[in-house]
């Protein structure tokens, strides 16, 4: 009856795998066009004659009776599954053997016409609209990208044709639904039609080390400093054109370079000057040599990731990993951390020649017992991070304790805030090379807004959207399973991921936990003040927090369990999708004082506290939960208030909290000072004249 295979790449044909699998129950099963397996609902088929009854005479019509009969024959089948074409079939024959040959017409057309509307092209008016930019969505939707430009409309062109297709034929209809009503966001539908993943934590060492190809070029292992700097940017501009989601660079890989580039200006030095002049004085021209290309080096990092375009017309999302973690060139790195610091605290400069603070590549500084101030080796570094992020806000900061305590061994994040499950092979701890096969989030005060206060109603609801967010993550999974490595042969067959065969599918690294999926959530504050009456910053509040959460935690352990693959709960920080959220909500369930009204809903499990410490000990309860995706947000004008600094913070941070970054928003967002002055209800920075 079914024409599917495993082997198929076809998102249809694995998802109707996937649902027939995962059927329970001995009622009849119906499969839908879009692979979707749905209960067998006689009264669909009785409302579909009767809207074909409703187009003939009443000589030609069809009675109750008759309705019933036909139903009852589909019904006597005694078929464990039937696809929907097939009882469409049936009823178009029974309807000619009751020789109503006008209705059996009438029901063809009907029929007809609902194909039509399926297979109708709705993407006109929005690629129409984005060309003559008025596509509002589109251009908000990701800020990276610049709408106008037109190398990035051929990418949002793209992607609309993708999205068009994704909620028409590729994803089961109530998963679309779901997602038009903000129950829950599909993420990046507009790359779904591709078998390409979210993020990834790159292999750049074994690229360096072993080599790798790139257009069906061999790029050999560098032999210096700078030139490992310049073909870094180039794997990462290649990577990122072969996926939708941010990358993460862990520096270690580039301490044996700079190292290579030590060895190779002393030994020259050797050969010209050795017993001419003192070693000291060699030594001393080796290192300023190396230091010109240390800078050089960073300032290639620098400013070719923010002038270079991947193919989807965006900056590469890459993230730094400053970590000295057990590094084996730890002199070195120390340098490299060193001289990223003090290029971002300078700035980049933007056309007009102001300098201002580069978006990308965001840096996530470790925390670990070398530079944690308390007078070890290495806290030079910490104050130079703390003094890049009073200025520029970046780097945020990472704990090696608390990673540590809750993943058994530092992962870097993946992108700016995404985190994987602990992943050992052989006894070993891998993290370089693993991803991210995608994300959907999920409202929750929608959830509350439906049950009001009542917590009876509340958890079963929740129930009911988690396991349509594990079917929409299951798409996700099917729409990879089968895809070969030709897709994308830098990720799969030159080491960002794996180095396997020409054809050979990417099935195992897929499954085990290798990668992850994400269950994101958005909202968790307004929950918690719609179902309780207080904030997460109380305690009944936060009790009925951790229960969310906890929740949360439990479904995604029992995916994982059911399924083999890793499903981890992650924190949504998207400002487009909060807004999007509360924007349809606002529609539905209109304003209401401190959820509806403020044009927001608050991302993953923040709380709104001007008392940092009050902040951070309550967030701290709750990113226990959600370890696929955390962050804590401090506001650089509360401390202000406090009269405190970031330094104040550090060692509360490393015994407590895994992941904080700073932001200010007194400060210019361009230029990252505070000389201001406020026009028209706008902030215009009197540095940089930025308006924000």
């Amino acid at each position: 009856m079914f024409a599917f295979s495993y082997k198929s790449n076809n998102h249809l044909e694995k998802i109707v795998i996937h649902s027939i699998i995962k059927e329970k129950g001995e009622s009849m099963k119906v499969i839908k066009r879009d692979g979707r397996v749905v209960e067998y609902d006689k009264e669909k088929i009785i409302i579909a004659i009767q809207k074909a009854n409703n187009d003939v005479v009443a000589t030609e019509q069809i009675g109750n009776k008759q309705i019933d009969k036909i139903v009852k024959y589909i019904e006597d089948l005694k078929k464990k599954r039937m696809l929907v074409e097939d009882i469409q079939d049936i009823i178009e024959q029974k309807l000619m053997e009751c020789k109503k040959y006008e209705l059996a017409k009438k029901y063809i057309i009907y029929r007809y016409r609902r194909a039509l509307v399926r297979k109708s092209n709705t993407t006109d008016e929005s690629i129409l609209g984005l060309i003559k930019n008025g596509q509002k969505y589109m251009l908000e939707e990701n800020k990276n990208k610049n709408a106008l430009v037109a190398s990035t409309q051929r990418d949002l062109i793209a992607g609309e044709v993708s999205r068009d297709l994704t909620k028409r034929i590729l994803l089961p209809e109530q998963i679309v639904t779901a997602h038009e009503n903000g129950v829950i966001h599909f993420h990046a539908m507009d790359y779904f039609l591709q078998p390409i993943f979210n993020s990834c934590l790159i292999n750049m060492a074994d690229m360096l080390d072993n080599g790798t190809v790139m257009n069906g070029k061999m790029i050999e292992t560098p032999k210096s400093f700078q030139a490992a700097c310049n073909v870094m940017t180039q794997i990462i501009t290649a990577i990122a054109s072969g996926q939708y989601g941010g990358q993460t660079v862990d520096i270690q890989c580039l301490g044996k370079y700079l190292h290579k580039s030590y060895v190779k200006f002393k030994g020259r030095l050797m050969e010209q000057y050795h017993g001419k002049i003192k070693d000291a004085e060699i030594e001393a021209i080796t290192l300023d040599r190396l230091r010109q290309e240390l800078s050089s080096g960073i300032q290639t990092i620098q400013y070719q990731i923010n002038t270079l375009m991947t193919t989807n017309g965006q900056t590469p999302l890459l993230t730094l990993f400053l970590n000295l973690d057990q590094a084996e060139y730890k002199k070195e790195n120390a340098m490299i951390i060193e001289e990223i610091l003090n290029q971002r605290l300078v700035g980049i400069k933007d056309e007009n020649g102001v300098l201002i603070n580069p978006v990308f590549p965001k840096l996530v500084y470790l925390l670990n017992e070398d530079n944690c101030l308390h007078g070890n080796e290495y806290d030079y570094l910490t104050r130079l991070a703390i003094k890049c992020a009073n200025k520029r806000l970046t780097p945020s900061f990472l704990s090696s304790k608390i990673m540590q305590e809750r993943y058994g061994g530092i992962v870097p994040p993946i992108g700016n805030h995404s985190f994987l499950d602990l992943y050992k092979k052989k006894g070993n701890i891998i993290y370089k090379g693993r991803f991210n096969q995608g994300v959907v989030s999920l409202n929750l005060p929608q959830i509350a807004l439906l049950t009001k206060d009542d917590k009876e109603k509340f958890f079963p609801l929740l129930e009911e959207r988690l396991d349509l967010c594990y079917d929409a993550l299951m798409c996700r999974y099917y729409a990879l399973l089968g895809t070969a490595s030709d897709v994308s042969p830098i990720h799969w067959q030159h080491g960002a991921i794996s180095r396997i065969n020409k054809k050979e599918k990417i099935d195992d690294y897929l499954k085990d936990g290798y990668s992850t999926l994400s269950l994101g959530y958005i909202g968790l504050d307004e929950t918690v003040k719609i179902m309780t009456g207080v904030s997460l910053m109380e305690d009944e509040g936060l009790d009925f927090g951790i229960q969310i959460m906890k929740y949360l935690k439990n479904a995604t352990e029992r995916f994982k369990k059911e399924t083999g693959l890793s499903f981890q709960v992650t924190g949504t920080f998207d400002e487009t999708i909060s807004k999007r959220f509360v924007d349809i909500d606002y529609e539905q369930f209109g304003k209401i004082k401190g959820i509806t009204d403020k044009g927001y809903y608050t991302n993953a499990y923040h709380t709104n506290s001007a008392e940092v410490i009050k902040k951070l000990e309550v967030e701290k309860e709750l990113e226990k939960y959600s370890l696929g995706g955390l962050v804590s947000f401090v506001s650089l004008a509360d401390l202000r208030k406090e009269n405190k600094g970031i330094d104040d913070y550090i060692d509360y941070i490393y015994d407590n909290v895994q992941h904080v970054e700073f932001i200010d928003d007194e400060a210019c967002p361009n230029c990252g000072c505070l000389n201001k002055e406020k026009s028209n209800q706008q902030w215009i920075c009197t540095e940089c004249n930025h308006v924000f």
